[in-house]
């Protein structure tokens, strides 16, 4: 149980204090509610190249990273389709230090041709080293327009091409800027030796005057129900032939979310999972193969991704994996249903064990609700029976439903 206050400043900015005095340091998690599917997709890869450019200073701030190191913090940041979230740890005793930082980032960043540039070298060689010159790189690049006509989610985060990133222009930024990077579109967590009070005093005195903006309300395009399968094939000299297969299932904040996870990991999840037992170990058509859900806060995809070994054809690989799906749907044992409950609980016990990971879990339950949802999963999960999840299996495992990636070896 992960105990906590919460209270919102008059600007709207969100804030949950998680006060452990066990611990020396303090977690600080700032979550904005953007991400890529909030681009125009003539300006892609936007909310990650903000990721960067927001540790290129601010105008009261040359450099972000260089005070909090010296008052013995550290940081990092990540984007995705629906967030970008910034975090960091610090000793409490220069907790203040890290409210300057963010506060000021918040209110007032540098926008310079400069620091531009220099970012988006950054992000473009990125870019072109994990997507382009990466093997299997650009899988996600090929499967999200084949799964996604017309909702956002069509494009990677790093975005749909260099040209987009290339091309940004400073007004394009300031733009991007003005739109999502606010208070009433944040959430600041605090995990670790903060009090209540010394929260309230700081967010009051550091984000507390920092203005409101009018963050568009966000009115993207419903994906429709694709009625039929999709397919698309790669030929790259690769080390293996690679099948990748999607399929739309439920969002993040849909009730079915919890057996549809469960579905994934009685699949895939260890070497007691059907498709390693069956798959891996007994036909030996794959080096390797996974299943899991994507998660997203809009309609998501469901994943399989297998490794096929050199000399099995891609016609009977994908022939195993849609044989074991279709056993999904009509048998699920209580014992590996338990068994794959059990190592939920175990991983949702573990990532409760870290201030920085605490900090994020409030940060994200109270986007898609409520703070508390974070102490409510295991119940959730364990809540869970055998026919939900073959009913989940029968709706979403529909040839028509999915889409799928052939990334053939050539020698």
């Amino acid at each position: 149980m992960i105990k906590f206050d919460r209270f919102t400043l008059s600007n709207g900015l969100t804030v949950i204090v998680h006060e452990d005095n066990s611990s020396p340091l303090v977690a600080m998690n700032i979550l904005y509610k953007v991400g890529a599917r909030d681009e125009d997709e003539s300006k892609t890869g936007f909310a990650h190249l903000f990721e960067h450019l927001m540790f290129g200073g601010s105008i009261n701030i040359p450099s972000y990273d260089e005070p909090l190191q010296m008052a013995g913090g550290e940081n990092n940041a990540f984007t995705n389709n629906d967030i970008t979230n910034y975090y960091l740890t610090i000793p409490s005793q220069n907790l203040e230090t890290a409210f300057w930082l963010e506060s000021d980032r918040m209110l007032s960043l540098a926008f310079t041709e400069k620091s531009l540039e220099v970012q988006r070298n950054v992000v473009v060689e990125e870019f072109k080293q994990r997507y382009l010159n990466q093997p299997y790189g650009d899988v996600w690049l090929a499967l999200r327009p084949l799964a996604y006509k017309v909702h956002p989610y069509k494009w990677a985060t790093i975005g749909k091409e260099i040209a987009h990133i290339e091309d940004a222009t400073l007004e394009d930024v300031k733009s991007f800027f003005k739109k999502w990077y606010a208070p009433n579109n944040a959430i600041l967590t605090l995990a670790g030796n903060c009090s209540l009070d010394t929260a309230k005093e700081l967010c009051k005195k550091w984000f507390e005057p920092i203005p409101v903006s009018n963050t568009p309300i966000r009115n993207l395009p419903v994906e429709p129900k694709q009625t039929k399968l999709q397919t698309i094939e790669i030929n790259k000299a690769v080390p293996n032939s690679n099948i990748y297969m999607v399929w739309h299932c439920c969002s993040r904040l849909d009730p079915e979310f919890y057996a549809t996870d469960l579905l994934s990991d009685v699949l895939s999840r260890g070497k007691s999972s059907r498709f390693y037992q069956r798959l891996v170990k007994e036909l030996k058509l794959f080096t390797d193969i996974s299943a899991y859900m994507l998660g997203d806060l809009n309609k998501s995809l469901f994943m399989i991704e297998g490794k096929i070994i050199n000399g099995i054809s891609m016609e009977v690989a994908e022939k195993a994996i849609l044989n074991e799906l279709e056993n999904s749907k009509i048998y699920i044992s209580e014992e590996e249903l338990q068994k794959v409950k059990n190592k939920v609980e175990s991983s949702l016990v573990f990532s409760e064990m870290s201030l920085d990971s605490k900090a994020l879990n409030l940060a994200y339950y109270e986007l898609i609700g409520d703070a508390n949802l974070v102490n409510e999963q295991i119940a959730k999960y364990q809540s869970i029976n055998t026919e939900e999840i073959m009913a989940i299996a029968k709706e979403i495992f529909q040839p028509e439903n999915c889409s799928i990636l052939y990334y053939n070896s050539i020698k």
